[in-house]
């Protein structure tokens, strides 16, 4: 009898020993009895009978999948090479073996397709200028898409727009364009401005006795500083005249005296 269940104790402990699976702590066990799921194996050692039950690991920690470039085109037309990267981690073990073949494949395909159709929808100007925008909506869409399937999206980003040769320079030309319009106006502003306030100055010198003699003595000062500067003093009309009555009345008054003492 002990010559028998010797054996029999070693094989026991053998099967014992053959059963423990161990599950590490980012991973998630779903148990297969008979072809047909039994329940999820948390972290740690669990025991799966040999023969009638078996078991797979499945990765729960977030992944990053590159989407590979896809041809698009946008709703105005622009053929475009747009890719992506897509973040997302399985919520339910069970269901991502059992409701999908391959859920990795599966993502990404969805991705892609999903990201296409997205462009097609909008505008290349929408696309380039709410990038944030449109990535939150694939990123919503996948969400929907891959719930079923126990997978959570937590994020897409759009990577890189590629755009042909001839619409980059088709852009370039267009915000030059737009610079070159900020610059007139601006340009423009600034000689209103420029013009409003020599009027108001021209205003005051007029308005005010002597304004205008104190405001030249002030610029020949500023020129004078620089002795290789040459001054051309401009004379205001008002003075010119004032020396012509001046000189007038001396010869008016000499010709007076004169025939006065003729007399």
């Amino acid at each position: 009898m002990e010559a028998i269940l010797g054996p029999v104790l070693l094989v026991i402990a053998f099967i014992l020993l053959s059963s423990i699976r161990q599950v590490n702590e980012y991973e998630r066990g779903v148990l297969f009895q008979l072809g047909k799921f039994k329940r999820i194996l948390n972290p740690g050692w669990n025991i799966v009978l040999p023969i009638i039950q078996s078991f797979q690991k499945v990765d729960v920690r977030t992944k990053a999948v590159d989407v590979p470039e896809q041809d698009a085109i946008t709703r105005d037309n622009v053929s475009i090479r747009i890719n992506a990267v897509i973040y997302y981690k399985v919520f339910d073990a069970s269901k991502a073996l059992i409701a999908v073949q391959n859920y990795q494949y599966a993502v990404g395909q969805l991705a892609q397709t999903t990201m296409r159709n997205a462009v097609g929808a909008i505008s290349l100007d929408e696309l380039l200028s709410e990038r944030d925008k449109i990535s939150s909506e694939i990123c919503k869409i996948i969400d929907e898409a891959t719930d079923p399937w126990g997978i959570k999206v937590e994020n897409v980003e759009l990577k890189d727009i590629k755009l042909p040769e001839e619409m980059q320079r088709v852009i370039a030309k267009v915000a030059e364009a737009e610079r070159e319009k900020m610059a007139v106006i601006t340009k423009s502003k600034g000689e209103v401005e420029s013009a409003e306030n020599l009027a108001k100055a021209a205003e005051t010198m007029s308005s005010t006795p002597g304004a205008l003699h104190l405001r030249t003595l002030a610029t020949l000062n500023d020129l004078s500083s620089d002795q290789s500067n040459t001054i051309i003093f401009a004379i205001p009309i008002e003075v010119l005249n004032a020396f012509g009555q001046q000189n007038m009345q001396n010869v008016v008054k000499k010709i007076t005296d004169k025939t006065n003492k003729e007399k």
